[in-house]
């Protein structure tokens, strides 16, 4: 029993260190974000020689438009970071919604919502936001609505069985038995009791958000007039950045995305072992 006891403390203790590492990594991003207009050499609308290779004015080059690409580089964090959090904002919300109205009432109310949801989870979402970007008008706006609203099917099935796991426990039946309406179990008793499930979904559908975001900006349904990763990547695909091997403009945000993505998973994932380890402790 002690052995096992100690197996478990070490394996928390890597995950707390994996988590540490997630926290670090993603607030040093936040911190870009947040100071970009402080920390850039340079407005990344203005113009210089184009094409310039990393020099001392210019430590990561020029693109084809002159433009500083470090300083488009740090905006750039801003609108990413942006558009993954709006996005996981709005399908967190709705997967939460659907997923307790689900577990909580089931019966029919459950058949109906879970029909909607399986079949949302069967539509190839990156194809079809592809098609609705393309028939939209590309705006910073109109992805961030589109990823969000069609994200929340996993978040709702999460949720949905996490309540049903909760919804008979003693606590919620003493608390029907007093009289207590549905509204006030669900937000008062339900939903803080699945938080440890919701916040790591949260993360993760973040990352996926602008994971989404960045491939739809790479194949020119972004919206231009915003500096973000995946446009950068874009514009050093369609103007000789790839061809050229001018890697200082397409390196750098292909490796922003990936270090964010994966602060994120690091998080998200130490998130969702949390409570294992925390049951196995005790």
């Amino acid at each position: 029993m002690t052995h096992h006891i100690e197996e478990l403390k070490k394996f928390a203790i890597n995950k707390l260190n994996l988590n540490f590492l997630g926290i670090s990594i993603f607030l040093l991003f936040l911190f870009i974000a947040i100071a970009a207009g402080i920390i850039s050499p340079y407005n990344p609308w203005d113009r210089f020689q184009p094409y310039s290779s990393p020099n001392q004015s210019h430590i990561l080059g020029t693109n084809d438009m002159g433009n500083d690409i470090l300083s488009e580089l740090l905006y750039g964090t801003r609108v990413s970071l942006i558009v993954g959090f709006g996005a996981s904002i709005i399908a967190t919300a709705l997967g939460i919604v659907i997923g307790l109205a689900s577990g909580y009432y089931r019966g029919l109310t459950d058949e109906i919502l879970m029909a909607i949801t399986d079949i949302s989870l069967m539509i190839p979402r990156i194809p079809l936001i592809i098609i609705l970007a393309a028939l939209l008008r590309p705006s910073f706006w109109v992805i961030m609505l589109l990823i969000g609203f069609l994200w929340w099917p996993t978040t709702a099935r999460v949720i949905r069985s996490s309540t049903l796991q909760i919804r008979d426990a003693s606590f919620i039946l003493s608390a029907k038995s007093l009289g207590f309406k549905d509204k006030h179990i669900i937000l008062s008793d339900i939903l803080p009791n699945i938080l440890y499930v919701i916040i790591p979904k949260f993360m993760l559908t973040i990352a996926s958000a602008m994971f989404s975001e960045a491939s739809i900006s790479f194949l020119g349904l972004g919206d231009p007039t915003m500096k973000s990763w995946g446009m950068m990547l874009n514009f050093a695909f369609l103007k000789g950045g790839l061809i050229n091997e001018m890697w200082w403009w397409y390196l750098p945000p292909g490796l922003c995305i990936v270090a964010v993505v994966f602060s994120l998973m690091l998080i998200g994932f130490s998130l969702e072992e949390k409570e294992n380890i925390v049951m196995g402790l005790e």
